[in-house]
């Protein structure tokens, strides 16, 4: 069976499709999957072993100068590529209508969200069969359901899993065996304070254990040198591409992460790690894996879902979510899961 799969974007929304993969994977031998997705994640879907092509999409970038010529021309290209296989299946995963226009340009029965279960109900307009997946669940438990429904299996016969082999990536050349922190993030009122992660490299590292810290602008490369800064088996990395940075998450003994996309990598690769959640909520489409373990603030106007802290109050621990969510809380969480 060959079926086409429609899920764009954006990085945790492509992870969390992982897992519905793995499901089809197991229940139906033979499955061959293409993926349409933008180009900005094309790298990804390539991660797991049932998906033979990539097929990306720059839906961002072309609708900033539909008209201008270079983007015309891809636009051409795109159409004659999703015109020049017919599949047995054309599955809309986002059910948003840039999905749902993308669906109607395949060739194959097309099935997606119905109405009352898609993001944006007109389009559930664009498909052949409609399916029914109830709201107030987790997107991954959503998209195992949907898949399983559209192919016809039972999902809950198999474990889950993100069937990503975290052996092709080489490991770095680091001797002991490490911890990785996923520091940064896009609001400040998702960032754990840097006391807190100072305290929780240190205890690491008199476990003897090193740490290693990404960072992929100036900000967080300023607060990596903050968090390493006099403590001993502390390294900040490089700046690098998500490839490379994913050798180093793949070779972690444990990770620790905020709400972030990395994290989402994190729970995919299956290693033992601790998502901290103060202001968002993790419930919808948070970080969520075997190995991934949840902190959740339970301060009561946690979580906030605001970029800026309503009750910042008095204390040294800012935002005031996290106080609760301690080094020490947090290191014992990680060697719980481990």
């Amino acid at each position: 069976m060959k079926i086409l799969l429609i899920k764009t974007s954006s990085l945790g929304d492509v992870f969390h499709t992982l897992p519905a993969l793995e499901d089809a994977r197991r229940a139906l031998p033979g499955l061959s999957v293409d993926w349409v997705v933008e180009e900005a994640f094309a790298d990804i879907p390539a991660w797991h072993p049932v998906v033979d092509k990539v097929i990306p999409v720059a839906w961002r970038r072309w609708r900033k100068q539909p008209l201008a010529a270079h983007n015309r021309a891809e636009m051409r290209a795109f159409y004659q590529q999703m015109k020049s296989t017919r599949y047995d299946l054309v599955m809309d995963a986002q059910g948003l209508i840039k999905s749902a226009l993308i669906t109607r340009l395949a060739c194959g029965r097309k099935v997606g969200l119905d109405r009352h279960s898609a993001r944006e109900p007109l389009a559930a307009r664009a498909y052949d069969q409609t399916l029914s997946v109830a709201r107030g669940e987790h997107a991954i438990h959503r998209l195992r359901r949907l898949f399983a429904m559209a192919l016809g299996y039972d999902e809950t016969q198999y474990p889950f899993s993100y069937g990503v082999d975290r052996h092709r990536w080489q490991a770095p050349d680091i001797e002991a065996s490490y911890w990785l922190f996923l520091h940064g993030t896009t609001w400040v009122t998702k960032l754990w304070p840097e006391d807190y992660w100072r305290q929780l490299a240190t205890d690491v590292v008199a476990s003897g254990r090193q740490v290693v810290l990404p960072w992929g602008n100036e900000e967080e490369h300023q607060r990596a040198m903050v968090i390493a800064d006099g403590v001993e088996g502390v390294s900040v990395l490089p700046r690098m591409g998500l490839d490379s940075l994913t050798a180093y998450l793949a070779h972690a003994e444990a990770i620790v992460g905020v709400d972030t996309g990395l994290s989402h990598v994190a729970a995919a690769l299956e290693i033992p790690a601790v998502a901290i959640y103060g202001a968002t909520d993790a419930s919808l489409t948070g970080a969520l894996g075997p190995a991934m373990t949840v902190l959740k603030s339970d301060y009561s106007c946690a979580p906030c879902l605001s970029k800026r802290c309503l009750h910042p109050g008095s204390g040294d621990i800012q935002p005031p979510c996290y106080q609760q969510i301690t080094p020490a809380a947090v290191m014992q969480a990680v060697l719980a899961r481990m």
